[in-house]
């Protein structure tokens, strides 16, 4: 018989996007720049006492500028400028297409030809495929997905309490009939 529970959510690696307090607690943030919801709780999560971790689950089938996007923010993540930009993507949704991002790259010092050449470039396509692959792996079915570390009691009510209810623990493999969010938490 086929073993169908999901795979467990990769720990923290050394090229995740991080940024928090280094001892506050983990949350694993899987989003898409395109998808609104993933806005909200992306500003959300500025504001909680978290360290987030930013991977993506940038599917083109639901938004169709979500893999160019992810492209882009890792294109400029290799010129130190990840957050940056995806702050600037996720504050203003309606500007998405390429010439508005060209002008955001531009305006936070950004190498233009670097970052075109870049964001065709294997080592991209490479680590958002790795991403997208990991959360389907794990059981993530939409957007946004937020993984907590099972061992804080209290980081799910904290996340309720940012408005961030799609949250889930991060533990053994599911068999798929654990339900995600404080209220149904087993």
């Amino acid at each position: 018989m086929t073993d169908l529970r999901s795979a467990e959510v990769p720990a923290l690696r050394p090229d995740d996007h991080v940024r928090g307090p280094d001892r506050a607690p983990l949350v694993l943030f899987y989003g898409d720049f395109a998808c609104p919801k993933c806005a909200l709780a992306h500003a959300r999560l500025k504001d909680a006492p978290v360290r987030v971790a930013y991977r993506h689950f940038a599917l083109k089938a639901k938004h169709p500028r979500a893999l160019a996007l992810a492209h882009a923010t890792e294109a400029a993540a290799i010129q130190g400028r990840f957050w940056e930009l995806a702050d600037a993507l996720y504050q203003d949704q309606g500007r998405l297409e390429d010439p508005h991002l060209w002008a955001r790259c531009q305006g936070l010092g950004v190498d233009l030809e670097r970052f075109d050449s870049d964001r065709r470039g294997d080592a991209v396509a490479g680590r958002v495929k790795r991403d997208v692959h990991d959360a389907l792996r794990a059981g993530a079915t939409a957007t946004p997905t937020v993984w907590i570390a099972a061992d804080d009691a209290d980081l799910l009510d904290t996340m309720v309490m940012f408005g961030i209810r799609e949250a889930r623990r991060i533990g053994p493999p599911t068999d798929g009939r654990a339900r995600k969010g404080s209220t149904y938490e087993q």
